[in-house]
């Protein structure tokens, strides 16, 4: 999913995004000096965070508008643009990272993404992330959903949040080993007090490109947080309801 990403506010108001990522990190079990690629790199938080670890570290992200802020603030790490599902390196890693991507990349493109951490990996080499899992922000989605429908559109969900069984038949199949595997509800404080309107114009994006008219685009928002008011804004915050799907494989020694 290619999307333009504000930068700048991504990573000033939605740094929850690589906070939670740390959690996620600690499932890597790997000495100093083990090589780590970060997939999905972002703004590069999380992989300086890898490199105070004392890994190796590079990162790859799609997006040069985030990449740009990670180069600037990261300058000793080596980032590099590339899509997630068409990478190659020119040496195999022992690790790879990935924090909040795989539910922006399409369903049909996970086969070829896996392919790709396979290569990248060396033998026995561990593959550890966390991306939305079955029930991502449900409450948002079906509110979002009913509030297109009344001005005559169609919501399509963009994004791609398998089962814990779904996903790992896919890493069966791509020569990995699931070692450990959870999935769980992650509620997330929104910050500010238009915090879930302002997540909704962060991270929905293609499903608005149907509705050209901006003033439709804000009575759409509008009308979503007005359904969620009852269930996700609670004692003068906003949440998401996030549900995560964290993951721990290994490489297959063939």
């Amino acid at each position: 999913m290619n999307i333009k990403w504000d930068a700048e506010k991504y990573t000033s108001d939605f740094a929850f995004v690589h906070q939670y990522g740390h959690h996620a990190a600690e499932l890597i079990d790997a000495r100093e000096g083990c090589t780590v690629l970060d997939l999905g790199c972002g703004n590069g938080a999380l992989s300086k965070a890898l490199q105070e670890k004392g890994f190796l570290v590079t990162g790859i992200d799609a997006s040069k508008e985030l990449l740009h802020i990670a180069k600037t603030n990261y300058p000793e790490i080596t980032f590099i643009q590339a899509d997630a599902a068409d990478f190659s390196l020119s040496h195999p890693v022992d690790v790879v990272f990935s924090n909040a991507v795989f539910h922006w990349i399409d369903k049909t493109c996970h086969p070829a993404m896996l392919q790709c951490v396979n290569r990248a990996l060396k033998e026995n080499g561990q593959f550890v992330f966390e991306f939305g899992g079955y029930g991502n922000n449900r409450m948002i989605h079906e509110a979002l959903t009913e509030a297109f429908q009344q001005c005559h559109y169609q919501y399509q969900n963009p994004f791609y949040f398998p089962t814990i069984g779904e996903y790992s038949a896919l890493l069966e199949q791509a020569g990995f080993q699931v070692r450990f595997a959870v999935l769980f509800d992650r509620m997330t404080e929104l910050k500010g007090e238009d915090g879930l309107k302002e997540w909704i114009k962060m991270f929905i994006k293609s499903p608005f490109s149907v509705v050209k008219n901006k003033a439709e685009q804000e009575e759409i928002i509008e009308t979503t947080v007005a359904k969620l008011q009852d269930s996700l804004y609670r004692d003068g915050k906003w949440y998401a309801d996030y549900v995560r799907l964290q993951m721990k494989v290994i490489k297959n020694d063939r």
